[in-house]
């Protein structure tokens, strides 16, 4: 189950107005009071192996450290011609006499009256949100965020000087929220990527962008990390940047800078209970921003491969309520596509990915990775856990479809269950859940598929820990410990090994109704 109690992810979209972001200042700023620390504090003895910060080559109290600017004023004034504001316009549904959402503040907004006339036709409704972005070469090419502009009708930049160009949509890539747009003209100023040189935790950035509609806002900080994953599954293929240079609603596409005025990231996310900057932000690292923003300059069309499968990384728990060695790692296969390349080349859900073309897998993140590193036809070669024993297995990489989200979400059985069906056969109850072998009248009642093989849960006792963890009835339990089960004894003799082992759970591969999932029954005490 997913942790709900997390801080909000939020991107920074669009914004309802300048006066919004005013208003946040405010509250952030009155009524505090600055306690600023001494310039000439009394030395104090110094434990053994303590560092003492340098006060800078001449000795100066308030002289910046060496390689630290004095000022990011000339940097600023270098890059900030390159970088624009951008203005979007999106379309809007809403019911007749219904709610018109806010951009940027789901679950808000303001009851529209219905002024359309009978026989009139309606009007088209449309959203203005606003982003950053900057120009990557003299003839008008501009990099943005994929969020920025995705769906919009209308694109206008604004540049520095003042001036406003109509923009076109030139390529975007939703897997790592990377945009290219352009405007007409030459001789635009523009900046570079650096891939030459990875910053490193505790370098100075500068972020350059449009905050809240604020057009031209230059803020300072330091990389804070690198290689963050930050649990978005919209941009699997991104180690994003982690800075804490205040970045808001609006800075979206926005380029951060070293102190040299070099791109080494584009900002595109913050992590936020509340909505504005707390010092978390993250940026997408320029050696991906420039590989994916070239290819969509060149007009061709980002293609990744694809194995078709759902995957995960394996939990402390689950491992130790399996048999696998202790310090095993990899991605665990869930689920497969049916007619998918991972289903055509012999995958399937309960293997565990332990290596990809010679490379070490650790994480499900990685081999999503590898294998879109892969072009769409190559092979890979996978060696697998099955079973307790190493296997390998030679697969066609397909193409990854282009929204892949909706393709999952599209091969889900979304029916409910249905009470009037045919009753289902009692069954045996195994700690708490009354399971059965599948037969055609149960397929029917809970809507399972012919690929799915196992036993299904018919009842739950309300008192057991699995109505705890609220299994249902119309679950079906496919494997225990890595292995099929298909009778009530294959499930019995499992969890008879799992307590001689003495572990307190059985690891199983569950199928629910939104999905394959990889859960652990928590065994009932031996009375």
């Amino acid at each position: 189950m997913k942790d709900r109690n997390r801080p909000m992810m939020k991107r920074k979209e669009f914004i309802l107005g300048a006066a919004v972001g005013l208003t946040f200042a405010a509250a952030a700023t009155a009524g505090g009071v600055i306690d600023w620390p001494g310039a000439n504090a009394a030395e104090r003895p110094t434990a053994a192996g303590r560092l003492i910060p340098s006060a800078g080559a001449a000795g100066l109290a308030f002289a910046p450290p060496q390689g630290a600017p004095l000022s990011f004023a000339d940097i600023f004034e270098q890059v900030a011609p390159a970088v624009v504001q951008i203005d979007v316009e999106t379309p809007v549904e809403r019911p007749r006499g219904g709610v018109i959402p806010i951009p940027g503040l789901p679950g808000f907004g303001f009851q529209a009256p219905d002024t359309q006339q009978p026989g009139e036709e309606e009007e088209p409704r449309t959203a203005q949100g606003a982003g950053s972005g900057f120009f990557i070469s003299a003839d008008g090419f501009i990099v943005t965020n994929n969020h920025v502009v995705a769906n919009a009708t209308k694109i206008t930049v604004k540049l520095s000087d003042g001036r406003e160009l109509a923009g076109r949509l030139v390529g975007r890539d939703q897997d790592t929220d990377l945009a290219v747009i352009k405007v007409e003209g030459n001789d635009f100023k523009f900046v570079s990527f650096e891939e030459t040189a990875d910053p490193r935790v505790g370098d100075w950035v500068i972020a350059v962008g449009n905050p809240f509609g604020l057009g031209g806002t230059a803020t300072a900080g330091i990389v804070s990390a690198r290689a963050r994953e930050i649990g978005d599954s919209s941009t699997p293929y991104t180690d994003y940047l982690q800075i804490d240079a205040a970045i808001n609603r609006g800075n979206s596409g926005g380029p951060t800078f070293d102190i040299y005025g070099r791109v080494i990231g584009v900002n595109s996310a913050i992590f936020s209970p509340t909505g504005g900057s707390v010092g978390i932000g993250f940026a997408i690292p320029a050696n991906i921003a420039k590989s994916v923003t070239d290819r969509l300059m060149s007009g061709q069309a980002i293609q990744r491969g694809y194995l078709g499968v759902q995957i995960t990384t394996l939990s402390d728990a689950q491992r130790a309520a399996s048999d696998l060695p202790a310090d095993t790692e990899g991605a665990y296969v869930a689920d497969v596509t049916a007619g998918g390349p991972g289903d055509r080349g012999g995958l399937r859900a309960g293997d565990i990915v332990v290596k990809l073309n010679g490379d070490d897998i650790t994480t499900s993140t990685a081999l999503t990775r590898q294998v879109g590193q892969a072009a769409p036809g190559d092979e890979l070669r996978l060696e697998i856990f099955r079973e307790g024993r190493r296997q390998t297995l030679n697969i066609r990489s397909g193409t990854r479809p282009a929204d892949i989200n909706a393709t999952a979400q599209g091969g889900q059985d979304e029916t409910s269950p249905d009470p009037e069906r045919p009753v289902a056969p009692a069954g045996e109850v195994v700690e708490g859940l009354t399971l059965t072998p599948l037969t055609d009248a149960l397929r029917t009642r809970f809507s399972i598929p012919e690929r799915i093989e196992g036993l299904v849960v018919t009842a739950v006792a309300s008192t057991s820990q699995a109505a705890r963890d609220r299994y249902q009835p119309g679950f079906v339990i496919q494997q225990a410990n890595g292995r099929p089960v298909r009778t009530v004894a294959d499930f019995r003799a499992a969890v008879a090994a799992a307590r001689s082992a003495g572990r307190e759970g059985l690891f199983l591969l569950v199928r629910t109704p939104e999905g394959n999932a990889p859960v652990v029954l928590e065994l009932s005490k031996p009375e």
